[in-house]
């Protein structure tokens, strides 16, 4: 069993060869394989593994949590001889943390970031034979300075903190393309004028080229045009609108994405000459606007009461890779299911597979990268430089339509008088905001925030049902702006020194975490109940509060699934609902619609 689909669903070409399935492997705990060229063709490994996941994993087949800060894959593969006269691409989803790439015993190139894609040209190394890549990881296990989000820095789970994950845990691929060819493409939405705006790159000569451009709304043609390619760079605006105005969502949703109605264009693009097409790559985009006013967030310049669930992203068998890709299509679904329409993903960059289903079924999405525990100028630099490449690889998906880059002052522990970290923060939301200007950025998810565009608030002080004195106080601390603001919840206060609310939209961002035992585990939640019926009521009881709240906007709710010790999922850790989803679902939508009247 490995992992099929196209792993690229923004940028789609025809031709590309999966590597996923059985690699050799080997642990180097005495990090002696570079020294003893581990990535020499002829060298061969004790084990094996199936990729791309990681061998803390059960279906990996290997399943061993311990420390093992260096380890070895190695594949060999053939390529079609008809990719000869085309450059070949090395792809890799994700490899956590860093990651050594050989070819054929030669050294091909390095990345750091254990979250983000990278790829590199490997044409001048193959033998066009059997050909052998070998990738050496290092993920050191203890160290509190590299982004591992839920990735605990001991060798058993424990609390909120989960099993790691060392190495490849995206899908590997290869991908032929011609020497002159598209080798980006941003897509901008503009609702209020009707425009996509187009930005895409072309490599290698561009002399006598030119791109055709062709998009399609539910497979009709809206447009189709010619670009004469005179730069490597190009942009265009395209109106799609064209002064229809019920395409424009002024009556109802017309063309623009929502999950309520996720309307998605196809767009190609195919780079050609007088003689032949040198590359065609297909993608989609949605019409999708979000902004704040008047306190509120706004999403196609409407109100709208964002109804969120707090999604770990782990799998029992796979840990942060799912097992298939309709696993994450089964998570979505389940959770539209229960009434929510969308998730914060936490602590973790979703694979794009994820993002895609999000895109297609209609399904808000808060993207979050995983923290360091602790603050360095180090830990800062390599959470920014990954933020970067985050931003470009899930620009084009409507879904995401929020930014987290810190949570609960999670690698900025003293942010709330610290003036180095209270910088990190702010130029982490500065930053985001400098290379996306179409999305809101929350500087400090949960409190001690900075300065932010949604006043995101974490509170799980409602406590158990006979707890009433708890329980007043929580809904007492819901009630007004000047009340929300001055909680602490956990200790901290809202803001960090220096900073103060400016009229932004508050929401409840993590509550909740009923713990719930439905099987032999064991584990905790923030309360806990003994049966499917106890848990509506206190899921009635808390959901209560928050909607009684005219202050909130909308809110996050802790979690989706169990996750190893955690038990406070909606649904268990291998996604069975532990209460009829339908009744889940009439508690969320009982008192506020999506769309809010203003």
């Amino acid at each position: 069993m490995y992992r099929q689909e196209y792993p690229r669903p923004q940028f789609v070409r025809e031709q590309w060869l999966n590597l996923n399935g059985v690699w050799s492997f080997s642990f180097d705990d005495e990090n002696v394989g570079t020294k003893n060229k581990w990535f020499d063709s002829k060298i061969c490994f004790d084990n094996e593994i199936n990729v791309p996941f990681a061998y803390q994993t059960k279906i990996s087949g290997i399943h061993d949590p311990s420390f093992h800060d260096h380890v070895w894959y190695k594949k060999t593969f053939s390529l079609n001889k008809d990719w000869s006269n085309q450059r070949i691409i090395l792809h890799f989803g994700a490899v956590d943390y860093r990651a050594w790439v050989y070819v054929n015993g030669k050294y091909v190139g390095f990345h750091e970031g254990g979250h983000t894609a990278f790829s590199f040209d490997i044409t001048e190394y193959l033998t066009w034979g059997e050909e052998t890549v070998a990738l050496h990881v290092e993920d050191p296990s203890t160290d509190e300075t590299i982004p591992r989000g839920k990735q605990f820095w001991q060798e058993e789970s424990d609390a909120i903190w989960y099993t790691r994950t060392t190495g490849i845990w995206q899908t590997v691929w290869i991908e032929p393309v011609n020497s002159n060819h598209l080798s980006s493409l941003r897509l901008t939405p503009d609702v209020d004028q009707g425009n996509i705006n187009l930005e895409f790159e072309v490599s290698g000569d561009h002399q006598d080229t030119m791109v055709e451009v062709e998009i399609k709304f539910k497979n009709q043609l809206v447009v189709k045009d010619m670009i004469l390619v005179i730069e490597n760079y190009n942009a265009r605006s395209i109106n799609l609108y064209n002064q229809y105005i019920f395409r424009t969502g002024f009556h109802h949703e017309g063309w623009n994405w929502s999950p309520e109605n996720p309307n998605l264009f196809d767009i190609k693009l195919t780079l050609k000459n007088s003689r032949e097409i040198l590359d065609e790559v297909q993608s989609y985009f949605g019409m999708r606007k979000i902004h704040t006013e008047n306190g509120m967030v706004y999403l196609n310049n409407k109100p709208y009461y964002q109804k969120l669930v707090l999604d770990q992203g782990y799998w029992p068998d796979g840990l942060l890779t799912a097992p298939s890709d309709e696993d994450f299509k089964k998570d979505i679904i389940l959770s539209r299911e229960m009434g929510f329409n969308g998730c914060r993903k936490h602590q973790k960059v979703e694979d794009p597979r994820f993002l895609y289903w999000a895109d297609k079924l209609g399904y808000l999405v808060w993207g979050e990268c995983a923290a360091s525990p602790s603050f360095s100028e180090k830990a800062a630099s390599r959470l920014t430089k990954e933020w970067v490449e985050i931003v470009d690889r899930d620009y084009n998906h409507p879904s995401i339509v929020t930014w987290v880059p810190v949570n609960e002052s999670w690698g900025v522990p003293y942010i709330r008088t610290n003036s180095q970290q209270q910088h990190h923060s702010l130029a982490l939301y500065h930053l985001i905001h400098s290379l996306d200007t179409t999305r809101l950025v929350i500087s400090n998810d949960g409190w001690e925030l900075t300065e932010t565009d949604i006043c995101a608030i974490h509170n799980y002080n409602h406590g158990n049902e006979e707890e009433k004195l708890k329980y007043m106080a929580f809904e007492e601390s819901l009630s007004s702006k000047d009340s929300i603001l001055l909680s602490r919840p956990a200790g901290r206060g809202i803001y960090a020194n220096g900073f103060t609310h400016r009229g932004e939209p508050i929401l409840l961002t993590e509550f909740g975490g009923i713990g719930y035992k439905v099987g032999e585990e064991q584990g905790w939640g923030y309360t806990s109940v003994k049966d499917g019926e106890q848990y509506l009521k206190d899921y009635e009881r808390i959901l209560n509060a928050v909607y009684a709240s005219k202050i909130l906007h909308g809110f996050c709710y802790t979690q989706l699934t169990d996750v190893e010790q955690e038990i406070n999922g909606l649904l268990t850790y291998d996604r069975k609902p532990k209460v009829e989803l339908e009744k889940i679902k009439e508690i969320n939508n009982r008192w506020h619609s999506t769309i809010i009247t203003e």
